[in-house]
């Protein structure tokens, strides 16, 4: 008994899976399916446990003012404060099933999901403004980029951007190939890439007019996108960590690598490490400064 009582102890339980991860320079906050955020204020080295009942977190964002929002599967939009405390649940009634949420530059909240709709708040939840596209596609990923432009992706290839803040979207040119977008990521206006089902890795330098496959050597499907000291990191299937190299993604060997996906990775700032998550209560740091 004195074992069962150590393990059900312990921040990170067998049964977590992580879903995304976030940090704000201080804070990492990672989002599981099992109801529950961990959050660590020391660089990954320790996590805290903090249950917040039925929920599923699927994605998470870290807003200007440097607090935390998560969206939950069952239609909620979570929020913390900087501290990575204090959890407070904001239910949405559009999209029908969220998927992925992000904060602009002004501090809005914005939600993405089930038949192409954007959902965003100006006043922390209180008021929404729903754009319907009116078609029966999941929108995938939402980034703003500055406080004008924004851009989201969703299935067949749907493009959408946003040059006044989120107020209107338009139709973008679509990603060729009737692309199913995993992850995106823009580190300007103009520069982005978009990874996609069976490893596909798309890449635009004009703002998404025209897109150009890329080359992913992992040959695998890449589950989340992310910068790290300046460079894109991605994570993926069978425990993949990649970078990009060039104009090729490339593997990023660590030790003992676990053939498990990974649905969440973060830059640790400061620090040459990124930290990963996954199914099984894997939650791991690896260090990027001596495996190019």
């Amino acid at each position: 008994m004195s074992g069962i009582a150590s393990e059900r102890a312990r921040p990170v339980q067998r049964y977590d899976v992580s879903q995304a991860i976030a940090g704000n320079g201080k804070v990492l906050v990672v989002g599981t399916q099992s109801g529950v955020a961990l959050i660590s204020r020391d660089q990954g080295k320790t996590w805290e446990r903090q249950a917040l009942g039925h929920v599923s977190l699927v994605d998470i964002a870290v807003c200007s003012d440097k607090t935390f929002i998560a969206i939950d599967h069952y239609r909620k939009l979570w929020h913390a404060d900087a501290d990575g405390g204090n959890w407070q649940p904001v239910a949405i009634e559009q999209p029908r099933t969220p998927l992925a949420v992000a904060c602009s530059p002004q501090g809005g909240w914005w939600v993405v999901g089930t038949n192409a709709t954007i959902a965003g708040s100006q006043d922390q939840g209180k008021t929404w403004q729903v754009t319907d596209l009116g078609e029966d596609t999941q929108i995938t990923t939402i980034q703003f980029v500055d406080e004008k432009r924004a851009y989201a992706f969703g299935e067949f290839g749907l493009a959408l951007r946003s040059d006044d803040g989120g107020a209107s979207w338009q139709k973008a040119a679509a990603i060729p190939g009737d692309f199913y977008p995993y992850a995106a990521l823009f580190h300007n206006a103009s520069e982005g890439w978009v990874s996609g089902i069976a490893g596909q890795m798309m890449h635009t330098r004009d703002g998404g007019q025209t897109w150009q496959k890329q080359a992913n050597a992992t040959q695998t499907p890449l589950n989340r996108l992310f910068m790290h000291e300046g460079v894109p990191f991605a994570v993926g299937n069978g425990g993949v960590v990649a970078r990009l190299e060039g104009d090729a993604w490339r593997n990023v060997p660590y030790p003992d690598p676990l053939p498990m996906f990974l649905g969440g990775g973060a830059s640790i700032a400061g620090q040459a490490a990124i930290v990963v998550g996954g199914p099984g209560g894997l939650l791991r740091t690896i260090g990027t400064a001596n495996n190019k």
